[in-house]
């Protein structure tokens, strides 16, 4: 027998305000079709005025633990994924400890940009294969329009805010492809790529600093990057394109997401798209996604998933799971 990370609860949380394109034509050089034409997006969802990543990311947790049938009482460890927390420190993941009332167990927040879900599914699956956890809530929450440089057209209109949430939970399975939960990961980074997506404030600056993109670039290292990563967590798993029901990619951009699906050989029709609703939602882009995709009855139990993902770093990487 093989101890698998199964998923038992999934759920999402989005802000109220809906920010359709054409809000920045009134004070960008932009429209409507501009933006559709070069990232599929067409409305977004911002933060209201205090509303913070960690109040995002309990909503989220508190909809996946209703999901799953279970309390804050029930979960060992929060992993949080978001490059946007409320503080420097302590971790969003431990005010959502509170905000749960979960006073056992252990929070900590990953930080990989829009990698960030996947590397913290990794881990999370790492801490229940090793026995430190039974049950893991695993979020990825952020509020990106607070990073947003409002004159540079070319990012303000791709990103969201939002969060997604799944609970993962020990299980025993037969050791081969048929079992549900986590199969594969494989995770990467590249420090060298680090100009290409970043933010130009932390604390060497003493300001939050903006989100800063040279999109071609990313665009060029995203799709050979995706697709490759994916394949090679296939490969572990044991598994071809032919056995997936469903690709669940990191919503970026939908040029980026038909072009890894084509690469893979894999038809549009098996993969989850939302980057229409959502735009850019960082770290909350793949757990949103499989929330509203489990939400609309596509994705089932038992269907075999593949999600990847690549952010700033560059960092990258992709999960095989049968749901």
């Amino acid at each position: 027998m093989t101890l698998r990370a199964v998923v038992k609860g999934v759920g999402h949380y989005l802000p109220e305000r809906i920010v359709p394109n054409a809000e920045f034509e009134k004070t960008l050089d932009t429209t409507d079709e501009w933006i559709k034409s070069r990232s599929g997006i067409e409305r977004r969802h911002f933060a209201a005025e205090g509303e913070t990543t960690s109040m995002l990311a309990t909503k989220a947790a508190q909809a996946a633990l209703t999901n799953a049938g279970m309390t804050a009482d029930d979960v060992d460890a929060i992993v949080l994924a978001t490059s946007t927390a409320d503080l420097t420190f302590p971790s969003a993941a431990t005010m959502v400890q509170a905000n749960l009332g979960m006073t056992k167990g252990f929070a900590f927040d990953i930080q990989a940009v829009c990698a960030g879900f996947v590397f913290a599914l990794s881990n999370a699956n790492a801490l229940i294969l090793s026995g430190q956890a039974k049950r893991v809530l695993v979020i990825g929450a952020e509020t990106f329009s607070r990073i947003m440089d409002w004159t540079d057209r070319g990012t303000c209109v791709l990103f969201g805010d939002g969060a997604g949430a799944l609970i993962l939970e020990a299980e025993e399975g037969a050791g081969d492809s048929g079992d549900r939960g986590i199969l594969s990961t494989d995770l990467n980074s590249d420090g060298t790529h680090r100009d290409l997506l970043y933010v130009d404030g932390g604390v060497s600056t003493g300001t939050s600093g903006y989100l800063r993109m040279q999109g071609n670039q990313v665009f060029r290292h995203a799709v050979g990057k995706l697709a490759a990563t994916a394949t090679t967590a296939m490969e572990r798993a044991n598994v071809t394109t032919d056995d997936i029901d469903w690709i669940v990619p990191h919503q970026a951009n939908i040029r980026i997401i038909q072009g890894t699906a084509k690469k893979m050989g894999v038809l549009m029709e098996n993969v989850i798209v939302t980057v229409q609703d959502h735009g850019n939602t960082s770290a909350a882009s793949i757990p949103l996604a499989m929330s509203v995709g489990a939400q609309s009855g596509k994705i089932k139990k038992g269907d075999l998933l593949v999600t990847e993902a690549i952010g700033g770093g560059l960092a990258w990487g992709a999960v095989v799971l049968r749901w």
